[in-house]
């Protein structure tokens, strides 16, 4: 059975990041290695990337490279043309300039966010307008599109290692058009060393990886479409899901009120505001069990509270 309602001093811990308490001895354990410089050396080309402390001080360093003015504008497109938009992006966006959602005439730049894992369909034709471009692909490190190019549709790109490895900082940030001579001004040597370590062993258990995430994403589905719940977003074979996204359907009457309980249950999630839609974790360090527990919370509350 599960405990529902458990006492907050004693609930468990589920992130829509796989990182685990337990990953704090087992990364410090890792042996140095290289690996993953290599691996990207061969990705993106010795030269054209950097490592960050995070996402967002990748985003900031491309953003510095235009020498934008607080007249500029940064046009934000997402995969789901909703408004949702992470304040991480914004935040770094407003240290520099203004943004908006729409490509206008006085769009300096435009920032594509590949939502959640699922590429934006049309990048050819923000390719078209000529504007410079920086791809968001933090929750879409694994992700593709059928022409093979996300990550170098733009100027820049940038990745969030958290979103899917087991750690709790890095990032990179890749230039397709020129050699990079920034460097991150939070990272020391000691940083880039654990960085260096724990990704190179989890690419190298790539595929062990990638297999446990597809197989945990379905299993959730299979379970949660017997609530009424159906995927948010088309999903493809080259799709690599950043978290469970499901359309509500009008099931749930209050989401922030189910997001409060989930959190009280320690499942971290979030409404996808603007839609119907919610979303909670899957990733490769959770178990079918795990995911079980999370049916049964959501079961719960739709049988005792979704009045």
């Amino acid at each position: 059975m599960f405990i529902i309602n458990p006492d907050p001093y004693t609930h468990p811990d589920y992130r829509i990041s796989p990182f685990k308490t337990r990953d704090v001895a087992f990364n410090m354990q890792l042996k140095d290695d290289v690996y993953a410089e290599s691996h990207f050396n061969k990705k993106f080309g010795k030269g054209n990337w950097v490592y960050t402390y995070n996402g967002r001080e990748a985003i900031k360093m491309a953003l510095a490279t235009y020498q934008l003015t607080k007249n500029d504008i940064v046009t934000i497109l997402t995969t789901s043309e909703n408004f949702y938009i992470s304040s991480c992006v914004t935040k770094e966006i407003e240290q520099f300039c203004n943004w908006n959602r729409e490509i206008i005439p006085e769009t300096t730049l435009i920032f594509v966010n590949h939502e959640f894992g699922y590429p934006y369909p049309t990048m050819e034709k923000v390719v078209a307008t000529g504007l410079p471009i920086i791809e968001d692909c933090c929750t879409t490190f694994f992700s593709q599109d059928t022409n093979n190019r996300v990550g170098s549709y733009g100027d820049f790109t940038v990745y969030s290692f958290p979103k899917f490895f087991p750690i709790q900082i890095g990032g990179v940030l890749v230039s397709n058009t020129k050699i990079i001579k920034q460097t991150s001004t939070l990272l020391d040597k000691e940083h880039k060393n654990y960085i260096q370590k724990v990704v190179s062993y989890n690419l190298k258990n790539k595929v062990q990886l990638l297999q446990k995430r597809e197989e945990n994403f379905k299993y959730a589905v299979s379970k949660f479409v017997n609530l009424g719940f159906t995927e948010r977003f088309e999903n493809t074979n080259k799709i690599v899901p950043n978290s469970l996204m499901l359309n509500n359907n009008s099931i749930i009457k209050d989401l922030n009120t189910l997001k409060t309980f989930l959190w009280n249950h320690g499942v971290q999630s979030s409404v996808f505001y603007g839609e119907d839609a919610f979303f909670i974790p899957n990733h490769q360090s959770l178990s079918k069990i795990d995911i079980d527990y999370f049916f049964a919370i959501i079961n719960e509350y739709i049988l005792k509270y979704n009045r």
